[in-house]
């Protein structure tokens, strides 16, 4: 089950990109370009950021009941930026697709250098052995199912407009039923995990729950401006990398029982608190 929904990760967020990428405009992202100090901001809090609260919170009492599976989630949650599903997020949340589009470049390839350097950090702070993560590896990933399909449809779109015009709506489709069936089995295989916790290991969903709502603060904080900006920049920071989290899960988590699971139990709370947290933050704004 656990392979089943790795692989559709990688499926889904590969068409998914390729389509978001078919009806971006280049023109847009060449604004936020000559205009880079937000994007920089947003790319270093996801990177660094992030992973040094998810440290801090892994230090807490709190933590120190909570089961090496349902920890390593969290760290891996915490290290991995980038999450492909951002970028559509911000499509259908009211917020900055372009922008959403940029920071997500960058983070995935800032990730090629900071997943490793936070891995270190996480295993000397915590003695671990293994966990000897390879920049390569990361590189293979980020561009495999998100740099590569979105760099390809943006070519398309500027070399041969009409064909990608022909193929957005039905490739939308085709990404909006993937991402339905990944929901699915998230829900199917996360949902019950979760309820389990809250009865029986309730420290760990705590834990989650505080990092996903300090990063949608540290990202909406991150904009001044409009609050289309706001939720962008919240949902890109908050949304970390499930792909990428389970593929170190595979590489070096052997002997975690229930670490895989325990990763799309950080995704099924962060889905259920991104939402409303954004709504309520619109109002009060």
């Amino acid at each position: 089950m656990n392979s089943s929904v790795a692989l559709l990760i990688s499926i889904t967020l590969f068409c998914t990109m390729f389509a978001l990428g078919l009806n971006l405009e280049l023109e847009a992202l060449q604004r936020w370009l000559r205009h880079p100090a937000l994007p920089i901001r947003v790319v270093l809090c996801s990177c660094l950021l992030v992973p040094l609260v998810g440290l801090l919170l892994l230090q807490l009492p709190l933590s120190w009941a909570i089961p090496p599976p349902e920890r390593t989630a969290l760290a891996l949650m915490a290290i991995c930026p980038s999450a492909p599903l951002a970028l559509r997020k911000a499509k259908t949340s009211g917020g900055d697709q372009p922008l959403a589009a940029l920071i997500q470049i960058g983070a995935a390839i800032g990730a090629i250098v900071t997943v490793p350097l936070m891995a270190l950090l996480f295993r000397q702070t915590f003695q671990l052995s293994g966990w000897q993560v390879q920049p390569m590896d990361i590189a293979l990933q980020v561009g495999r199912v998100q740099v590569i399909p979105l760099l390809l449809a943006l070519g398309l779109r500027q070399w041969r407009n009409e064909i990608a015009t022909r193929l957005h709506t039905p490739l939308d489709r085709l990404a909006n039923l993937l991402l339905a069936l990944l929901a699915l089995l998230i829900l199917l295989k996360a949902g019950p995990l979760l309820i389990a916790s809250i009865l029986s290991r309730l420290g760990a969903v705590v834990l989650m729950a505080l990092l996903v709502l300090a990063s949608l603060a540290i990202g909406w904080s991150l904009s001044r401006g409009e609050s289309s900006h706001s939720i962008t920049t919240a949902l890109v920071v908050a949304m970390r990398n499930p792909g990428l989290a389970l593929l170190l899960a595979s590489e070096y988590g052997d002997g975690l029982t229930g670490l895989k699971a325990a990763i799309l139990v950080y995704v099924l709370i962060t889905l259920l608190l991104s939402w409303p947290v954004l709504q309520r933050a619109q109002r009060v704004s």
